[in-house]
């Protein structure tokens, strides 16, 4: 694998070896954890949004979806994603298009959808100067609403919608689920250890399921307050690319 500048290939989960732009966002848990929550096997899936493009090819890995679009709006990344599934095997699998998320439709309706979305309003925060973490971060190319609104769009009825996003935008999320006739049913927590506030929320809604939550008990990634151990739960994500069983609907 030859890299090009600003590039480095590290080994992640499943046997995954992703090059990463060390300029742009990086693979972290919150991918790894979106990854893990989607339960069950699709044969078809779309991701909002794919950067690397490594939840799809964690899915895709895991058996958990048969193929994937993977819609990235930057071409540098989506070009990207391209090779990194090609060079993973998965190239036949992981269909990679450069396209912003709200003109995109697929060929048919899927049953899944994913989305580790924009988080930040482009009037919050310090934005950053890099284009490249700028679009990543904040809303510049659709809002939340609008990943909803696509993701809906893109399911057949029943089908699943399943996002990693910021506490602090809950109410937001859920709002633009129920706007679009998504139905939260699942909703999980995470903390870095049981003294921290959350840092991230994960949900998964149904298009078109009625009314009803399970709010799981919350996930706590290190056992300690040192941060250095996993939990037994964060342990058993790690080791089997899926939540254990009380966290499932």
């Amino acid at each position: 694998m030859e890299l090009r500048e600003n590039e480095r290939l590290d080994y992640v989960n499943d046997d995954i070896e992703l090059i990463q732009n060390t300029e742009g966002l990086t693979f972290g848990t919150d991918a790894l954890l979106l990854a893990g929550y989607v339960n069950g096997k699709h044969a078809k899936g779309v991701e909002l949004g794919g950067g690397t493009g490594i939840i799809s090819m964690l899915l895709l890995a895991r058996d958990k979806v048969q193929n994937m679009d993977c819609i990235e709006i930057q071409d540098e990344y989506a070009e990207l994603i391209k090779r990194n599934a090609e060079h993973n095997g998965l190239g036949e699998r992981l269909n990679a298009v450069c396209q912003d998320v709200r003109e995109f439709r697929p060929e048919r309706e899927c049953e899944l959808v994913i989305s580790n979305p924009p988080y930040m309003k482009t009037t919050s925060g310090k934005e950053n100067l890099k284009d490249k973490k700028n679009i990543a971060r904040h809303e510049v190319a659709g809002t939340i609403y609008d990943f909803c609104h696509s993701g809906a769009k893109m399911l057949k009825y029943g089908g699943a919608f399943a996002v990693v996003y910021r506490p602090d935008r809950l109410i937001d999320l859920i709002d633009a689920m129920r706007k679009s006739g998504l139905e939260p049913k699942r909703m999980t927590y995470v903390h870095a250890n049981e003294n921290s506030e959350p840092s991230m929320v994960l949900i998964e809604a149904k298009k078109g399921g009625k009314c009803g939550l399970k709010l799981t008990k919350p996930l706590l990634i290190y056992k300690n307050t040192d941060n250095k151990d996993y939990s037994k739960d964060m342990s058993y994500i790690m080791e089997n690319g899926s939540f254990p069983k009380g966290y499932k609907g």
